[in-house]
């Protein structure tokens, strides 16, 4: 009897201990809500990266929730924020007069942001909580409270120019005035990033004219705010364009915003990175909308082919590798906010977004967080380092990207498709102490090399774990 006793207890300590380690695990694989003592955010020396006031350095890990502001109540939010802040996003990226019916369908707290459409004219009631910007303060300061931004777009661009959807509300005389009252409202908050446009080019005199009135009316606005602060400012274009098309040497944009968009598969969004990286004057950049997760491939002429998570983990790699300073995800049911019915259906959804939270891409921006953060990448500064890979390099699916430390002792090469790759290692300051090892993006975990090259060679080839095929992806880090 007593050994059978005996034999429980050990049974429950070791279970207990089981269930501890794995707690342990699970908590490891949990993203903090970002630290925003450091002061406000600003564009570093260098004009590649974005750092706090105190010189810390920034990771913007975004997701569109485009209609959040319009579709979700205020319970809702608090659900949708704290997935995200789970799964280590910093940045929420939503629009302040919605798209679908922005202006004229209600919220579902029955609200409307503008009296008569008039930008000029916002639909604010006396009192706390009875109205639609009411609301958004709510979801801002729920953002702030969860170490989250919110890089907030005052309008989606159809407002401005109609192009294939949309009404044209906006004048500059107007924008100047919205721009002041949503600057002026939000002057003060800690979490906000400007992000002019929204999918939309600048084709007419008019629309420049616009945006920059707009600009001028936030800056204004954030000057009367009580203890205001001065937040940095992007824009936001339509597929396959950039902001340096049209406003890079104007002086408010603090950072070049593209969108590498929705039509294929394998878009190489690291020529559109490269492309801004070199541009003169230096300014960040980064990639505002690749690939949706769960998004129709808009090229595909059979409509039966979706965007995955092998998708989204390919744009995210390729974009920073490149010389983004940080990456936005996207999914496609979350953008719309998606319920699952037709009516709030806006463009082929097919997940609800409260079950899309959870698709596997969505938790693998995590474990890109992980790599960035525990290797110190942002620390110790990374820079787009393609000489290293010497061979063959695709122009395909299974192209690869390189980048390295500024003192070239630290190398990550993106290999999307378990290919064997050739390095040049003489282009690296390595020593006798230098190791290599393969990251997994889809699981987080890092599996050391059990044979170490031969470091007195300057050309080694590197093959992956598993076979090539599309989804073996993998980093090789050397230190």
């Amino acid at each position: 009897m007593r050994t059978l006793f005996l034999l429980l207890v050990s049974l429950f300590l070791f279970l207990a201990y089981f269930c501890l380690e794995l707690s342990a695990q699970e908590k490891q694989h949990v993203g903090l809500a970002w630290n925003f003592s450091h002061g406000q955010l600003k564009v570093a020396a260098d004009c590649r990266t974005l750092v706090h006031e105190d010189e810390t350095p920034f990771l913007w890990l975004g997701d569109t929730a485009w209609e959040m502001f319009h579709r979700l109540r205020r319970d809702e939010v608090d659900f949708y924020l704290e997935k995200r802040r789970s799964q280590g996003f910093t940045v929420i990226q939503a629009v302040a007069l919605a798209e679908f019916d922005g202006l004229t369908r209600p919220t579902p707290g029955g609200h409307l942001p503008l009296l008569d459409n008039d930008p000029a004219q916002p639909d604010v009631k006396d009192g706390p909580d009875n109205d639609y910007w009411d609301d958004v303060d709510f979801m801002v300061t729920l953002a702030e409270q969860k170490g989250l931004y919110i890089a907030m777009l005052p309008t989606w661009g159809d407002k401005v120019i109609k192009k294939w959807r949309g009404v044209e509300i906006f004048t500059p005389e107007n924008a100047e005035k919205y721009g002041f009252f949503i600057g002026q409202r939000y002057g003060a908050c800690k979490n906000i990033i400007w992000v002019l446009g929204g999918d939309r080019p600048c084709e007419r005199e008019n629309d420049y004219a616009v945006w920059r009135a707009m600009v001028k009316g936030i800056k204004n606005g954030e000057k009367t705010a009580k203890n205001g602060f001065v937040h940095l400012m992007t824009y936001h274009p339509m597929g396959m364009t950039s902001s340096s098309k049209w406003f890079h040497k104007d002086d408010w944009l603090d950072f070049n915003m593209f969108q590498s968009g929705h039509s294929e598969k394998d878009r190489p969004n690291y020529k559109m990175t490269a492309h801004d990286y070199e541009l003169k004057p230096p300014k960040p950049v980064i990639d505002g909308e690749p690939r949706y997760e769960n998004h129709p491939i808009r090229g595909d002429k059979t409509h039966t082919q979706w965007f995955d998570d092998v998708d989204v983990r390919q744009a995210a790699y390729w974009g920073i590798f490149s010389g983004c300073f940080g990456h936005t995800y996207g999914c496609h049911d979350i953008w719309m906010m998606y319920d699952g019915t037709k009516e709030r259906q806006c463009a082929d959804a097919r997940t609800s977004w409260k079950d899309a939270v959870d698709l596997p891409g969505a938790w693998q921006m995590l474990y890109l967080r992980q790599l960035l953060l525990e290797g110190q990448l942002l620390e110790i500064g990374r820079t787009p380092c393609q000489e290293l890979i010497v061979g063959d390099n695709p122009d395909d699916a299974g192209h690869f990207v390189a980048c390295c430390s500024q003192d070239r002792k630290r190398a990550y090469i993106y290999i999307p498709t378990g290919r064997r790759v050739e390095l040049d290692l003489t282009k690296l300051n390595l020593n006798s102490a230098s190791s290599f090892s393969w990251y997994n993006p889809r699981t987080g975990k890092t599996v050391e090399m059990v044979l170490q090259p031969d470091k007195t060679q300057s050309r080694v080839y590197f093959d992956p774990p598993g076979k090539e095929e599309r989804g073996n992806d993998w980093v090789l880090i050397v230190r």
